[in-house]
């Protein structure tokens, strides 16, 4: 159980200080509230290694992850329930942080507040840090008098936005690590290996099989133009990036990505759960509708999916309902048109986007687990002809002067 050191007022009003011992430092000052005990600032007492591992090198920043500001909301949402004051949370979050910059911008949010400014407001200074959706939804609590309620719904869908994308992150990385060393593996057959065996096929006196042959342009060609090579590579590079930055060429990537096999389907589903889970979030929050899909088509990070939403924000306001124009996109699935439909009609919007956002979190776990189950036998098969048709191509001269021999 860690130590937290701490600082403040005592019920008397006299300045005090110590230690506790707590599982969470929200807990640490629920406890101090209970003994009567002002905090003003708390952090965790660290040991000799944790002091030397905090010093910062100056000019070398962290950058602010979103897993620190789950965590971060989180701890914030905590402090507000146990009713501590807003700007002494920011004081106690800033202190015992260890990413400088991160603390940086606490420290200047806290500034603002204290000035006179609301804490959307102050948030929005940090538009790196702090996105349109965190800031909207924290003008929605503030505005509601519910800033605790929005503070936990807001690291609630923080934190299961984080595990859906790590899902995602973990089901891709294996392929493409696999894929990477099997590309490292057969570059190093082609450098170190082959040169050999093309020194020995020398002394044959014989025409070598079409297989190796192919094999010893490889290697050649990666020997003596592996600048070329590279350069086609970074150019390709180059091209699919540049290119994804005009909109016909995002169009055509992101909608190449949602019609591939298997990943397409994968990617559909998260950004299904996504857009349920974000919107279901604003609209329980207060925040209007229309502005609400506004925010989550930019969060889409597909762009045939943020033009679905937004052809159902036009209609929306238009005075038609949001069901019929997400169902004529063919993006979305009909069940989840029609359940939106029913939460329409029913006035539960909010509930039914969070039983869709759940329903396909679920299902986002189903095809991971079928896509690594099909990717593996498949990668297995991959590396079997890559490296076993290297090595046999290889061997072809070998088996073919023995057979000459014998017979």
């Amino acid at each position: 159980m860690p130590t937290y050191q701490y600082s403040g007022k005592s019920a008397s009003g006299h300045p005090t200080q110590g230690e506790i011992e707590s599982q969470s430092q929200a807990q640490a000052v629920a406890t101090l509230k209970q003994r009567q005990v002002t905090v003003s600032a708390i952090s965790v007492k660290k040991s000799l290694i944790g002091r030397m591992n905090a010093i910062q090198i100056p000019g070398l920043g962290k950058k602010i992850k979103t897993k620190e500001l789950s965590i971060f909301t989180r701890q914030f949402a905590t402090m507000i329930d146990a009713g501590l004051p807003l700007v002494q949370c920011l004081d106690i979050l800033a202190s015992q942080n260890d990413n400088a910059d991160f603390k940086k911008v606490l420290l200047d949010v806290k500034a603002n507040v204290e000035g006179g400014s609301t804490f959307a407001d102050a948030l929005k200074k940090h538009p790196k840090v702090f996105n349109q959706l965190f800031v909207n939804l924290i003008a929605a609590g503030e505005v509601g008098g519910i800033l605790d309620t929005i503070l936990n719904r807001l690291s609630n869908f923080m934190e299961k936005n984080e595990k859906l994308k790590g899902k995602v992150k973990g089901a891709l990385s294996y392929p493409v690590a696999v894929i990477i060393i099997s590309i490292l593996i057969t570059t190093g057959l082609l450098v170190f290996i082959v040169p050999i065996f093309e020194d020995m096929f020398k002394d044959f006196g014989q025409a070598l099989p079409a297989p190796t042959q192919f094999v010893v342009f490889l290697s050649n060609s990666i020997k003596n133009s592996w600048y070329i090579i590279l350069a086609i590579l970074i150019g390709i590079g180059i091209f699919i990036r540049q290119t994804y930055k005009t909109d016909k060429g995002r169009h055509f990537y992101d909608n190449l990505l949602l019609k591939s096999p298997v990943i397409g389907d994968l990617l559909r589903k998260t950004a299904v759960a996504r857009f349920s889970r974000t919107l279901g979030t604003m609209i329980s929050s207060g925040v209007p509708i229309l502005e609400s899909l506004d925010l989550v088509a930019k969060t889409a990070d597909n762009v045939i999916i943020e033009d679905a939403i937004m052809k159902a924000r036009v209609s929306l306001s238009e005075g038609k309902n949001l069901a019929d124009p997400l169902a004529e996109t063919k993006v979305f699935p009909g069940m989840v048109t029609s359940m939106i439909a029913v939460g329409e009609q029913t006035g539960a919007m909010d509930t039914m986007l969070s039983k869709i956002a759940d329903f396909y979190e679920d299902e986002v776990d189903t095809a991971v687990e079928a896509l690594t189950s099909l990717i593996e036998p498949l990668l297995m098969v991959f590396l079997g002809v890559i490296i076993g048709g290297l090595v046999i191509s290889l061997y072809l001269p070998i088996f073919s002067l023995a057979g000459a021999a014998s017979s």
